[in-house]
């Protein structure tokens, strides 16, 4: 039964795309719970990638933004973990604005139940969660790029122009005494960069990996960050850095 089931929904899972797991419980009457374990042995086959709430086939991975669902994937953990830390922190901010990095998306999840909280964001992958999320979305629209599962270009540039904020939350990919705070790709440090015009302070979420890690061009400077929150205790080194450039450090 359950073999006939697992090769149904592969075949499925292949037709869709890309699925989620209440779908797939429907689709079934089967409970969720069963459907993970499905995915995980179908994963486990090679078969399909899994992603948050759902599964992708690994066929159509590069047609569906498989660069942002492996950062997704990535130090889960840790993104976790530094998202939850940062909670207390947003919550009372009012209006914020979010980048489209794994990391601020892991946080975003963990307060979708804040009615107070006004988001806006150029995150594409965050509005297939927003049916049950009280927060209220905003979202820049723009060029779509699925690589990244965000929008970008001029119309998100303006469109972030037009709010202020009381915090802007960021991810990077990596960062160095010397060369400041560090991302990969222009087209999104573009869309931070003008998140931080429009914000009163500046929060980076970034996990422990990325210390010391060099990476393409240069973000921003030291001196534009309020608020650094990290997983695990960095080096004597950086807690000494954070202090002299009055960065509040925060992890556990």
């Amino acid at each position: 039964m359950a073999k006939n089931r697992l090769e149904q929904m592969k075949q499925y899972i292949h037709e869709k795309g890309k699925v989620t797991v209440s779908e797939l419980s429907k689709q079934w009457n089967i409970t969720e719970e069963t459907v993970r374990r499905d995915l995980d042995k179908l994963e486990a086959d090679g078969i399909l990638t899994r992603i948050h709430g759902g599964a992708i086939w690994n066929e159509s991975i590069r047609h569906e933004g498989i660069y942002f669902y492996q950062r997704q994937r990535r130090n889960f953990a840790a993104k976790r973990k530094l998202a939850t830390l940062a909670l207390p922190l947003i919550k009372s901010s009012g209006v914020i604005f979010a980048d489209a990095s794994s990391t601020v998306l892991e946080m975003l999840r963990l307060l979708a139940d804040e009615p107070n909280l006004i988001v806006v964001t150029n995150s594409a992958e965050i509005f297939l969660d927003s049916a049950k999320m009280k927060m209220h979305l905003i979202s820049t629209g723009g060029i779509f790029n699925n690589n990244s599962m965000s929008f970008q270009g001029e119309v998100t540039k303006n469109a972030i122009r037009k709010y202020n904020a009381k915090l802007a939350v960021i991810g990077c990919k990596g960062m160095t005494m010397e060369q400041g705070v560090l991302d990969s790709y222009e087209s999104e440090a573009e869309i931070k960069k003008v998140m931080l015009e429009q914000a009163d302070q500046v929060v980076l979420l970034i996990d422990h990996t990325k210390f010391d890690q060099i990476a393409f061009l240069k973000l921003i400077d030291f001196d534009q960050i309020n608020y650094v929150v990290t997983d695990r205790c960095p080096s004597d080194s950086w807690i000494e850095f954070f202090k002299e450039h009055h960065i509040q450090l925060i992890y556990e």
